[in-house]
C-alpha cells in the first residue's frame, strides 16, 4: 500500500477569498445551509473543498457504525447506538478527520440515500437498511460536483437533509431515518445550465468565481503548484503553521458563536436590505443573520457590526435576487452601498 499523497493545504490557495470565507463560515456553522460555488474550471474550487476538511477538527465516532455517530451525545445517534448505549454497552470508539465524500453526477436516488431490504421488513419485522452516500457523509462534507446536472429530485433531497441533519427514506409504507449531518458543497460552472431558482434558494450561501486576472498571483498560483507536485511532503509541511493557525481560529469560532448577539438595529438593516434587494421569502434574511454572526465569530468578536452584515449580504443574496430572463446572477454592490450608506445617515 503507497503512502497517501498530502492534501494541498487550504493556506496556501492563491486568491479566491470570498470562496475561501465562504467555506470557512460553514466549516465554523454548518447551520448555514452549505455554499454553492460557481464559476469557470480551473479556478481552485475542487483543491479548496478537499483541502478545508485538513482544517476541521478530528472527530471520536463509533467505530463499527455506518454513520460514524459520536460514542456520547445521544442527541446525534442513529437508532441502534442509542439503543446500545441506553443498554450501558461502551461504544467502541476511535478518531480520525472528517471525510470528503463525493457525490458523482450518475448517483442514482437509492445510491444517494440508502435502501430499505422490504422482504426482511415484512417478513421478519426487522428494518434492514443499506446505507448510501448521505449516510458516509454525515459529520463530514458533502462535495457536489457540476451539482447542475444532477436530477432536481436528487437535488431536492439533498438539500431537505442539509437543512433537517437527517435523512429518512419511505417505502411501500416502512420508513428508516438516521443523523445525515454535514456541510454541503456544491460547485457548478454556470455555462453548462442553471438550477432552478427553488433550488438556489436553499443554499445557504453562493459566490461567483473567475480566474485571476493579476500577473503576479498567477505566476505565484504556479510557482506553489509546482513546489507542491515536486516535494508534497516539504510542501504541506511549510505550510503547516498557517493551518493550525486557521484551525485554531476556527475552533475559538465554534466556541463562541452561540454567545455573538446581533442589536435590533442591526436586524432592522437586515430586514431592510432583503426588502429593498428584491428578494422572496424570509430564508435571506435569516441566512444574513446568521452569516453575521458566523463573520463575528470568525473575527473573535461576541457582537455583529454592520461590516458584518455588509459582507453577509454579498454571501447570501447572490443567488436570490429577483432577475430578468437572461441577466446573470450576480449582487447589485452600487445598490447594496446606498442602503448602507443611507442607513449611516439616518443613524447620524
Amino acid at each position: 500500500m503507497g503512502i497517501e499523497r498530502p492534501i494541498y493545504p487550504f493556506t496556501a490557495i492563491v486568491g479566491q477569498e470570498k470562496m475561501k470565507k465562504d467555506l470557512l463560515l460553514n466549516a465554523v456553522n454548518p447551520k448555514l445551509g452549505g455554499v454553492l460555488i460557481r464559476g469557470e474550471k480551473g479556478t481552485a474550487k475542487s483543491t479548496a473543498v478537499r483541502s478545508l476538511a485538513q482544517l476541521l477538527p478530528e472527530i471520536e465516532v463509533v467505530s463499527d457504525c455506518p454513520f460514524s455517530c459520536p460514542p456520547d451525545n445521544k442527541a446525534d445517534m442513529c437508532s441502534i447506538c442509542l439503543d446500545r448505549f441506553e443498554r450501558g454497552e461502551k461504544l467502541p470508539a476511535v478518531k480520525r478527520r472528517a471525510r470528503v465524500i463525493d457525490l458523482p453526477v450518475s448517483a442514482t436516488e437509492d445510491r444517494v440515500v440508502g435502501t430499505l431490504n422490504l422482504e426482511e421488513a415484512i417478513k421478519k419485522g426487522e428494518k434492514k437498511f443499506e446505507p448510501g452516500i448521505l449516510a458516509e457523509a454525515n459529520r463530514g462534507i458533502l462535495y457536489v460536483d457540476e451539482v447542475n446536472l444532477l436530477d432536481d429530485h436528487i437535488v431536492d433531497v439533498l438539500l431537505d437533509s442539509a437543512a433537517m441533519g437527517v435523512n429518512t427514506i419511505e417505502r411501500e409504507g416502512v420508513s428508516y431515518s438516521h443523523p445525515a449531518r454535514f456541510i454541503l458543497v456544491g460547485t457548478m460552472n454556470p455555462e453548462e445550465g442553471e438550477l432552478r431558482p427553488q433550488l438556489l434558494d436553499r443554499f445557504g450561501l453562493c459566490v461567483n468565481i473567475e480566474g485571476i486576472l493579476e500577473p503576479e498571483a498567477r505566476v505565484e498560483v504556479i510557482k506553489r503548484r509546482v513546489l507542491y507536485e515536486d516535494d508534497p511532503v516539504s510542501f504541506t509541511r511549510a505550510w503547516e503553521p498557517k493551518q493550525q493557525a486557521l484551525r485554531d481560529q476556527i475552533k475559538k469560532a465554534k466556541e463562541i458563536l452561540d454567545q455573538v448577539k446581533v442589536s435590533e438595529e442591526l436586524l432592522f438593516l437586515i430586514a431592510r436590505i432583503a426588502i429593498e434587494m428584491n428578494v422572496d421569502g424570509h430564508r435571506a434574511d435569516i441566512i444574513m443573520m446568521k452569516a453575521a454572526k458566523t463573520l463575528a465569530a470568525l473575527d473573535g468578536r461576541s457582537e455583529v457590526n454592520s461590516s458584518d452584515i455588509q459582507q453577509a449580504a454579498d454571501l447570501s443574496l447572490q443567488h436570490r435576487m429577483r432577475r430578468k430572463p437572461f441577466q446573470k446572477i450576480g449582487l447589485e454592490d452600487e445598490k447594496l452601498s446606498q442602503i448602507f450608506l443611507s442607513s449611516k445617515m439616518e443613524a447620524n
